[in-house]
């Protein structure tokens, strides 16, 4: 029987139906973590299957970041089991399972555009270009949902600083691979494909901004971006690129994916604005994931760092 949602009821507040007909796998979830730690099963092994041990194995010599939250982690579970990346499935539940055989090795970036240095680097020599920092940071999804995280990167501005920027440089546009024969929502014509993303450079320089490999002291899972994302912690979610294989400068304001689909919905900057409602649910508030109540939702995600970037703007018009 099909159960028509009351008009008064805003999104927002319903559960989503992945979330509802999963929740038998969650309380599942946590009834295998408490055999694990009685048999001695890491939890590491219940997140990711044996086949996948290898492909996300320890990252070495991590430093601490001065910039992490003091927040509760979110389970890795739950980050690893639930993710939005439209090119394996719409479905949250989805990407887990479908990106497991995603191959990430061999893998290049292209940087291009507006550079003294035009070239295509290893995604193995990019890493080694700084020293790895854990960075717990929270993240909030457009969706209502947040989550913190502790991710393995370090500050995009190492790489941008490498590519050397001609001055006329405003803005950095990300691309991300298009491979619908490994990635099966790409099939789909729900998003113009490959997914661009785009930051002002002084955002991509800002040091909060996060070239990320890993998670969980990791190697980065298939799902949640491998080998190489963006991590953007005071806008949402969907401005961290997964995935990437481009990375260009230009003088022009880039159009990005989300943008383009509904520019009504979603502007270029993106920033976490709690007063500025989504045309179909408020911003207002977001619910953690793992959690049943709601929080208010901070400016900026509460990094009140990158404030001053903003200054004299509108955020209203420029959501």
């Amino acid at each position: 029987m099909l159960i028509k949602k009351p008009a008064d009821i805003p999104p927002s507040d319903i559960t989503s139906k992945d979330l509802y007909l999963n929740r038998r796998k969650f309380l599942a979830g946590a009834a295998i973590a408490g055999t694990a730690a009685a048999t001695g099963i890491g939890l590491r092994e219940l997140a990711f299957p044996s086949s996948l041990v290898e492909a996300n194995a320890k990252i070495d010599g991590i430093q601490k970041s001065s910039f992490n939250t003091t927040e509760k982690i979110t389970p890795l579970k739950d980050v690893s089991n639930y993710n939005n990346y439209y090119e394996f499935s719409t479905d949250k539940y989805g990407p887990a399972g479908l990106a497991k055989d995603f191959k990430t090795r061999p893998w290049t970036v292209k940087i291009d555009g507006l550079v003294k240095k035009k070239q295509e680097l290893d995604v193995e020599t990019i890493i080694k270009m700084a020293a790895p920092e854990e960075r717990i940071y929270r993240h909030r999804c457009v969706e209502g949902w947040s989550i913190v995280v502790p991710w393995v990167g370090f500050s995009l501005s190492e790489l941008i600083k490498k590519a050397d920027p001609l001055g006329q440089a405003k803005f950095v546009e990300f691309t991300t691979i298009y491979d619908p024969r490994q990635m099966p929502g790409q099939k789909l014509p729900v998003l113009d494909w490959p997914y661009v993303e785009g930051l002002r450079m002084d955002e991509a320089m800002h040091p909060l901004c996060l070239l990320c490999f890993g998670m969980y002291g990791e190697v980065l899972p298939n799902q949640d971006g491998a080998p190489l994302r963006i991590v953007v912690p005071w806008k949402y979610g969907f401005k961290s690129a997964k995935a990437i294989v481009k990375i260009s400068f230009a003088e022009k304001q880039p159009v990005n994916t989300w943008n383009k689909a509904a520019p009504n919905e979603y502007g270029f900057y993106s920033n976490v604005n709690p007063t500025v409602d989504h045309p179909r649910w408020s911003q207002a508030k977001e619910r953690r994931l793992g959690e049943f109540f709601k929080r208010p939702t901070l400016m900026f995600n509460g990094y009140d760092q990158v404030a001053s970037l903003y200054n004299g703007m509108d955020l209203r018009k420029n959501f």
